[in-house]
């Protein structure tokens, strides 16, 4: 499988931010170059891969709904980019590459042989600073379990603390896990810009197409900035 591998051309190409703060004209190119990026499987040998347990029920975009929160989030931290990701419920703790674009202007996904590595969009939000932050990452590669395998286990409440180049932790509260039918991705509600700082995390899940080399679904993790600290 070609890491860059989309499910078509994107209509728009993501656009940095202005001033650090995140635009609604870089989402939906996001989304129509990269959600079907990452997510695609690099399994290409004749072995069964290895899958996430599938989530909950496939939802489409008119199913959608909006995570909700037990506490307001915290002021938006200033840009910084972000160094390594932990999340405590998981035991994950991987370091970032930055995600960029194709030449044929779609969006890349992280190095297929680094099993323990997450990707983050360059050209929007910091994780911690306002809008949405979209880190990405394999839920399997050739050689076995990636960094995002458990994604889908995780529960409103959990904790994802990225540490950040400035020396600062931006502290993440979950607000919902939902799972979503590639084919009816809701493009707007994920990538959509927001008045504070929030994340995405997302990765693959569902049956396995070895046809096209692809899973069925899509994880995404909804949280909103909790705090934030000094490393």
């Amino acid at each position: 499988m070609a890491p860059e591998r989309s499910a078509g051309s994107p209509a728009h190409r993501p656009k940095a931010v202005d001033g650090g703060r995140s635009a609604l004209r870089w989402a939906m190119g996001l989304a129509a170059a990269g959600v079907l990026v990452i997510y695609t499987s690099v399994d290409t040998t004749p072995a069964a891969p290895t899958t996430a347990a599938a989530g909950p029920a496939a939802a489409s975009a008119s199913a959608f709904v909006p995570p909700s929160r037990s506490a307001p989030a915290a002021p938006a931290m200033p840009r910084s980019k972000p160094v390594r990701i932990r999340i405590p419920s998981l035991f994950v703790e991987a370091p970032f590459t930055e995600l960029g674009l194709t030449a044929s202007g779609q969006l890349a996904a992280p190095p297929a042989g680094d099993r323990n590595l997450v990707g983050w969009f360059k050209n929007g939000p910091t994780p911690g600073e306002r809008g949405s932050a979209v880190v990405a990452g394999h839920v399997d590669t050739t050689t076995g379990p990636a960094v995002f395998l458990m994604l889908h286990v995780m529960r409103p409440g959990s904790t994802v603390e990225i540490t950040r180049a400035d020396g600062t932790v931006a502290v993440f509260s979950v607000d919902s896990v939902q799972t979503f039918a590639k084919n009816a991705f809701p493009d707007k509600q994920v990538y959509a810009d927001t008045p504070d700082a929030e994340l995405r995390l997302i990765t693959c899940a569902g049956e396995y197409d070895r046809k096209t080399h692809d899973y069925a679904d899509n994880v995404v993790v909804f949280a909103h900035l909790q705090s934030s600290r000094t490393a």
